[in-house]
């Protein structure tokens, strides 16, 4: 295990027509006794001086500043913002905050501090810093609500460090997980005026710790000591539009949280009207935000950048005070890299050319390359296949054991005998018609040196052709959130993961349950202790034929199916409630004609490529 290493922190700030406030956020930013690695400012077509300003500021970390075309509001500003900072700054944390937001000096250490307490295995979403207003009371438009359901042990965690368990926050210095963000997505731009930081905090923290500390404190230069229940006039309209939007087309709330937060909506609401010097003129803006509602879902960010160059891209042109991003990046201390196999099974029904393209795709097209590829031949195959594997075993570039079983096995138990000759204990996972993108090994490696035991990816599903990308799902990223899955189905895609084979051996290996081999696997490590993550990224492409969804389902799959579930039971992984979900609702879908499960599956668990909103900082759109 690597000794672990100072978060790098890049802040964003986004400006409009407050150059004086801006410049006070700023010279504070730079005096406080732990600085950022590095600084955005997006300014949103400022007219008071702002972008003249922010173009001959000097900073004691790498700068770049984005001046756009047009006010995009904060939630435009911060998606452009913290985009850069992904693209181009390689953060851990991402620093986000107003003009009008002042730090003092130990804003920033003091959210490390917090930061650094957490378990490596689950960091928090965001850390929120307190909001006090100009004269040192506590800012009312910046109160955060302790979470309702928070775990005890949470509770306990946070009381201890000085810190609340929160379940959403404003953009009034908020550290956000850079991870958080790569997996999740950026606030969503066409919510400008209002609720984007209550739709993105929502967002992020569902099913992840969130924590507000007590001595990370701003202060938020508004006008006024102000509150939510004041009359905002013919902007209520916003107000309304946004938070239904958060509520009907939004992932960021669970049922529970839609009652809990509609009825403190409500209440609102009717507060600010009754107090309203123009009440009919605050309902009828609220009439119009339902109706915008009612009518549109909000549109992607790219479509509502369209007009101001769209979000930064690793390949865009940057200044950040000469630094080059990519020699920035190499300076950072790279992880301690093991030397590791690959377990690569074959079978009959697989295509000679698809295997010589995985094959290659996980060993010489890698950036960091195994020490060691073992091929399982399950049974024999055709002459074609097997002249692939005769090609890989005299490579000389390319250390190959191939083991040839006389019959076929199944996946199970042709994966336990690869195993056994695996010479490394870390194990990378492949399968024959699959392809693994340059980079999968040097991140998951990455993963796996800060010592988690199971590290899966992302995949996207193709076809005949590997450069169009059918589908994609998202992954649960932080142990919490694969805890939290697992009970309901498998928190890994078993193409992907590179783990311990140790950890693997201490489970008993894959045998038990035929064709669900892989999820009673992964259920008996993680609840045997063994660490588990997954990089949020696509970094294998999964082949998806024709009869891939058929194979998903019928008798032999139902059959399957229930052995899982009552060793699930029977293991006390799952309570009698679980058991007859998981019976009810995986059982009907291994029993639905494959045109149904096919679009029920895309439906339930991927995303289109078109409609995923994720921004990375390397290649590949999010999570298959």
């Amino acid at each position: 295990m690597t000794e672990a290493r100072a978060p790098r922190v890049v802040a964003v700030v986004v400006s409009y027509n407050r150059r004086e406030l801006l410049e006070r956020s700023l010279s504070a930013l730079a005096a406080g006794d732990r600085v950022p690695e590095a600084l955005v400012v997006v300014d949103n077509a400022s007219t008071d001086g702002s972008g003249e300003f922010l173009e001959g500021l000097s900073v004691p970390f790498e700068y770049e500043l984005i001046r756009l075309s047009e006010n995009t509001g904060g939630a435009g500003g911060f998606a452009v913002g913290m985009a850069a900072a992904l693209a181009r700054h390689a953060p851990d944390l991402v620093w986000i905050m107003d003009d009008d937001t002042v730090p003092l000096a130990g804003t920033l250490s003091e959210a490390l501090r917090l930061w650094e307490a957490c378990p490596r295995t689950d960091k928090p979403a965001f850390i929120a810093s307190s909001v006090v207003w100009s004269d040192g009371r506590h800012h009312p438009m910046n109160t955060m609500r302790d979470r309702w359901d928070a775990a005890p042990a949470d509770r306990s965690f946070a009381a201890a460090h000085r810190a609340r368990v929160v379940r959403s926050a404003s953009f009034v210095s908020l550290f956000v997980d850079a991870e958080a963000i790569r997996a999740l997505g950026l606030p969503l731009a066409d919510f400008f005026l209002w609720n984007d930081d209550f739709e993105f905090t929502m967002r992020l923290a569902r099913r992840r710790l969130a924590l507000a500390s007590l001595d990370s404190v701003v202060e938020h230069h508004t006008k006024t000591y102000d509150s939510h229940t004041a009359d905002v006039g013919e902007r209520f309209r916003f107000e309304v539009r946004n938070k239904l939007w958060t509520f009907f087309r939004s992932p960021a709330l669970a049922p529970a949280d839609k009652a809990l937060y509609g009825a403190s909506t409500l209440r609102r609401w009717g507060v600010m009207v009754r107090n309203s010097a123009s009440p009919w003129l605050v309902l009828k803006a609220g009439a119009a935000g339902l109706c915008e509602a009612l009518s549109r879902a909000p549109r992607p960010n790219e479509e509502v950048l369209a007009g101001v160059g769209g979000l930064p891209r690793s390949d865009a042109p940057s200044s950040p005070q000469g630094v080059d991003p990519a020699e920035m990046t190499a300076q950072r201390e790279p992880a301690a890299v093991p030397e590791f196999s690959v377990l690569l099974p074959v079978y009959a029904g697989d295509v000679a050319a698809r295997v010589r393209r995985a094959i290659a795709s996980v060993t010489l097209d890698q950036t960091v390359r195994p020490a060691q590829l073992v091929i399982v031949r399950d049974g024999p195959v055709g002459e074609d296949i097997e002249a692939v594997l005769s090609e890989a075993e005299r490579n000389p570039d390319l250390p190959t054991d191939v083991l040839r079983l006389p019959a076929g096995v199944g996946l199970a138990d042709a994966l336990d005998a690869g195993l056994e000759l695996c010479r490394h204990d870390v194990v990378a996972r492949m399968d024959a018609d699959d392809v693994a993108l340059p980079e999968r090994f040097e991140r998951q490696l990455a993963l796996l040196a800060e010592g988690y035991d199971i590290v899966g990816s992302a995949i996207a599903e193709i076809g005949d052709d590997e450069s169009r990308r059918l589908a994609s799902r998202p992954v649960p990223v932080t142990h919490r959130e694969i805890m939290a899955q697992l009970g309901f189905r498998t928190p890994f895609n078993h193409p992907s993961v590179v783990y311990r084979a140790s950890a693997v051996r201490a489970a008993g290996g894959y045998r038990g349950v035929p064709d669900m081999e892989d999820y009673w696997l992964w259920a008996r490590m993680l609840h045997g202790g063994s660490l588990g993550a997954n990089v949020p990224d696509v970094l294998v492409l999964y082949r998806v034929s024709d009869g891939a969804y058929a194979r998903r389902g019928g008798s032999r799959m139902l059959m399957a199916e229930l052995r899982l579930q009552r060793r699930l039971l029977g293991a006390h992984y799952v309570g009698p409630l679980a058991f007859g979900r998981n019976v009810l609702v995986r059982g009907a879908y291994r029993l639905m004609p494959t045109r149904v499960r096919r679009r029920g599956y895309r439906t339930a668990f991927t995303e289109l490529p078109a409609a995923a909103q994720r921004v990375t900082a390397s290649s590949g759109e999010a999570a298959g």
